[in-house]
């Protein structure tokens, strides 16, 4: 597959990391616009300490010379400047005569997030064991990975937002406001309501989630396929969407909103007209058949509250069974246009990702004649 990733990091260790693999010689990668994205990640209101905490950066130490890919594999690192403050509770060498709260031991499990289900998994007696690598911290080198493929979809034209359109109760009811706010959320009356919600969630020492649509415009006819059912584009940003920490559903298009309606209300009349396909409404969000139809894809997540509260709910002490309330770290009280950012990023490595396997190519130039040629052929049907 071209453009693979692997990634690594703890939430307070050194160094988040990630390798890529597969990206084709001569792109022009700006580490600005991927500080642009790290700190956008960060933005939001309803954000915890953390976020004051951290400044991500992003530092290339291979695969680019003089601004642009080599086709080697591209390693990116983000430093954790909380590490400073945990070296010895993440000590990657063995660390003799520490107390439990020198090496802050987690045992109170928190329902709603890893820590039960990993440390049964991987016979642990510390949840810190668990919780350092589940934690959406991690989430800021996927968004990182996710700023470079943004930057190659560029080149083609393809671009990616999200828009918040709900948090707790309140719904935004106009999508298309041309707003720019804390909370990316595209309905000025929702968005005041909004703040409310999380300024009473913050009072009672409880979290918000909500709904992100995200759009995906540009998009050429046939990324994906109807062939094989690993391949299907919609299943595959499922997949990617429902990878990223608190996100509860996906839906593509009109979504669940199709059971509810009748065929002639729900799928896309196709017309000809001035020389190519088109169709006048997108209830598919942009994909049939497991393929881009030419439209805009347009997704949207559910995300829960996150499971780390100031007001904990009942849990059990893992050591001696005994009921506790769950244990309390640093928290947000709503990340909401936070995993819109990190929904952006895993989109772009999706798509690029089936981008690269239908028009791929060794570098910049072969990729853009593959294209060019594409969409001749496809204008010439």
């Amino acid at each position: 597959m071209k453009f693979r990733f692997l990634s690594a990091g703890e939430s307070h260790g050194k160094k988040l990391t990630a390798i890529i693999e597969g990206i084709p010689a001569n792109f022009f990668i700006d580490t600005e616009k991927i500080n642009s994205e790290l700190f956008r990640r960060q933005q939001g209101y309803g954000r915890g300490a953390r976020m004051k905490i951290e400044s991500d950066k992003i530092e290339i130490t291979s695969g680019v010379r003089f601004g642009k890919t080599l086709g080697s594999p591209l390693c990116l690192e983000i430093r954790n400047k909380d590490f400073e403050k945990w070296q010895i509770s993440m000590s990657i060498n063995p660390v003799d005569k520490i107390d439990f709260t020198d090496c802050k031991m987690v045992t109170k499990l928190r329902p709603g997030h890893a820590d039960l289900c990993g440390v049964l998994k991987y016979h642990q007696t510390d949840v810190r064991n668990i919780l350092e690598r589940s934690s959406a911290r991690e989430t800021a080198i996927r968004v990182a990975v996710g700023a470079v493929a943004k930057q190659i979809l560029e080149k083609f034209n393809i671009a990616i937002n999200s828009k918040v359109i709900s948090i707790g109760a309140v719904q935004a009811k106009n999508f298309d406001e041309n707003t720019n706010n804390d909370l990316n959320c595209p309905d000025v009356n929702a968005y005041e309501k909004m703040k409310k919600e999380i300024d009473i969630a913050t009072q009672k020492g409880v979290t918000l989630g909500g709904q992100i649509r995200i759009e995906i415009k540009n998009v050429p006819v046939g990324l994906g396929s109807h062939v094989h059912w690993d391949k299907k584009l919609d299943g595959l940003l499922a997949q990617s969407l429902m990878s990223i920490q608190a996100v509860k559903s996906v839906e593509i298009g009109l979504g669940k909103e199709c059971a509810f309606l009748s065929g002639d209300e729900v799928h896309d009349e196709i017309f000809y007209e001035n020389g190519k396909y088109l169709r006048k409404t997108n209830n598919a969000g942009g994909i049939e058949g497991g393929m881009s139809n030419g439209e805009t894809i347009v997704a949207t997540i559910a995300m829960k509250p996150i499971p780390t509260m100031r007001t904990p709910l009942k849990s059990v002490d893992l050591i001696n069974k005994s009921e506790q309330l769950a244990h309390f770290e640093r928290s947000d009280t709503c990340a909401v246009p936070a995993c819109g950012v990190i929904a952006e990023a895993v989109c772009a490595i999706t798509v690029l990702q089936q981008f690269l396997e239908k028009f791929g190519g060794d570098s910049y130039e072969e990729i853009s004649a593959n294209f060019a040629n594409y969409k001749k052929m496809i204008a010439e049907r």
